[in-house]
């Protein structure tokens, strides 16, 4: 294999940006008309809105702790948080992928669209609230709430989930390996059949887990809830 070019090699090189000496401001300016393909964040240290509205195929690794909606409407980027993300990190995401190496904050992918974001730690309330077609797999556990009105797209959880799990779900696939507090309203346990099988390995290798799909629990909508019948006419 012939060696790179010094000009080859510069180009793959990820232009670095260090808040320390810049903004996030600058940073997200560069990342909405990139002119490279990959991009390194030094010495974050919690700033918000790093990353957010993402809309090229470009490589963006943080290093270090992110603060709120890290990744926002994140469309086609590949964001890597080496680090704890805070609220709504891919939040309405639309494609792309994001992955946080640490924990996440409340309402982590909510109103997501599409896309695949990983959480290798454990995630707060509310993720997946309102997901719309995301798919999120979490390495550890999740709070309250999670997946609350969650219209479309998986939740993997590979460790527990608290109270309220999928309170007034619509369609969307929640997989659970490990407990759950109690189920939300209109939330019930489904069979895990073949197809959730395939469905599982597919989310979990793409996570980079080894978990065994026959160790998690189906979650779902009982259609009790948004389907309007004669007895609401006197409402």
């Amino acid at each position: 294999m012939a060696a790179l070019s010094r000009a080859e090699a510069d180009a793959r090189s990820p232009v670095v940006f260090d808040l320390h000496e810049t903004t996030v401001r600058a940073l997200n300016a560069e990342l909405h008309a990139p002119t490279a393909t990959s991009y390194e964040v030094l010495h974050p240290q919690g700033a918000h809105s790093l990353g957010a509205g993402i809309h090229d195929e470009i490589d963006v690794a943080v290093r270090g702790h992110a603060g709120y909606f890290c990744a926002g409407m994140n469309k086609l980027g590949r964001v890597v948080v080496d680090g704890s993300a805070g609220n709504g990190v891919a939040e309405n995401m639309m494609s792309g992928s994001v992955r946080v190496r640490g924990d996440a904050s409340q309402s982590a992918g909510a109103t997501g669209r599409g896309g695949l974001l990983v959480i290798e730690g454990s995630a707060s309330m509310r993720c997946g609230i309102s997901m719309k077609g995301i798919d999120i797999v979490v390495g550890g556990s999740v709070g309250p709430m999670s997946a609350f009105m969650a219209q479309a797209g998986r939740l993997v959880v590979c460790g527990d989930a608290g109270d309220g799990l999928g309170d007034s779900i619509y369609e969307a696939r929640l997989y659970v390996r490990g407990s759950v507090g109690t189920l939300g309203a209109d939330c019930v346990e489904k069979p895990l059949r073949d197809e959730h099988v395939a469905e599982l390995t597919e989310l979990l290798d793409a996570a980079g887990l080894d978990h065994r799909p026959e160790e998690f629990r189906r979650f779902g909508s009982a259609r009790g809830l948004y389907h309007f019948t004669g007895d609401h006419g006197s409402y």
